[in-house]
């Protein structure tokens, strides 16, 4: 990673969850290169201060603190450190989420699978915006951003509980959008293809192979391709946009 600052986020206040790896790690190391300050926010104690380290390392300002989407106080407490530490609050990255990776169809999901789903992807999601939306607020330029997933756009087979909570953030961002533009906070959402990371080690090469042909644009999805539009809809050229989702995948599903 190599820190740049080409003022886009320049003084930005950002906290980013699910920061440790994957995507989120990519968000953030983005957004702090484009001069913003960055908390990040993970479940994975070790590697999220491993990361933040890494990236501090690197010229990056940026800070850990823990978080368990599935604990409301956890939430509260996240929020309220991320916004202490950096003196407030302009942008949220809604990025943490799990899958239900086992490849069972919706007659094989079992309640548990389905609740925890929810919990963390739906619930955590509105949890963390409820939380942040003061401190945003108060910024004048307050912007959230919701990890979608385009798997809601064409109804992924055998990823119920994922693709269902994945179409609840888009509709809440548009909920959301409504709500909190009296206040001056945009919410969009990104909904990106499958993407070649650590997250998603689970599937097997012949289907990203399938997702490549299927695209427009034929190669894998890296999370640098998803990167700029999350910068873009937390800085300054986004201000009147709001309650949209952007497919971001080559063209694998276009809408």
């Amino acid at each position: 990673m190599s820190i740049r600052n080409d003022a886009w986020l320049a003084g930005r206040r950002v906290l980013v969850t699910g920061a440790a790896r994957g995507l989120g790690r990519a968000f953030a190391e983005a957004i702090a290169a484009r001069g913003a300050r960055v908390v990040l926010a993970d479940v994975q104690r070790e590697l999220l201060h491993d990361t933040a380290a890494s990236m501090r390392a690197a010229g990056a300002d940026a800070e850990a603190v823990e978080l368990d989407l599935a604990r409301p106080a956890s939430v509260d407490a996240c929020a309220a450190e991320a916004a202490r530490r950096l003196g407030g609050l302009d942008g949220l990255v809604n990025n943490a989420a799990i899958t239900d990776s086992g490849g069972r169809s919706a007659d094989e999901l079992d309640l548990e699978t389905w609740d925890r789903v929810m919990q963390v992807n739906v619930r955590g999601t509105w949890l963390m915006s409820r939380a942040c939306r003061a401190a945003l607020a108060a910024s004048g330029r307050g912007a959230i951003v919701n990890l979608a997933s385009d798997t809601a756009l064409w109804g992924a087979p055998r990823l119920l509980a994922y693709t269902a909570s994945k179409g609840a953030v888009i509709a809440m961002t548009r909920t959301l959008a409504r709500e909190y533009g009296e206040a001056g906070i945009t919410v969009n959402a990104i909904a990106p293809g499958l993407v070649l990371c650590e997250a998603t080690e689970y599937v097997p090469e012949a289907r990203h192979r399938l997702y490549v042909e299927q695209r427009a644009i034929q190669r894998e999805q890296t999370p640098a391709d998803v990167s700029g539009a999350v910068v873009w809809a937390l800085s300054d050229l986004a201000r009147f946009v709001t309650g949209q989702t952007l497919a971001v995948n080559g063209g694998f599903v276009m809408h």
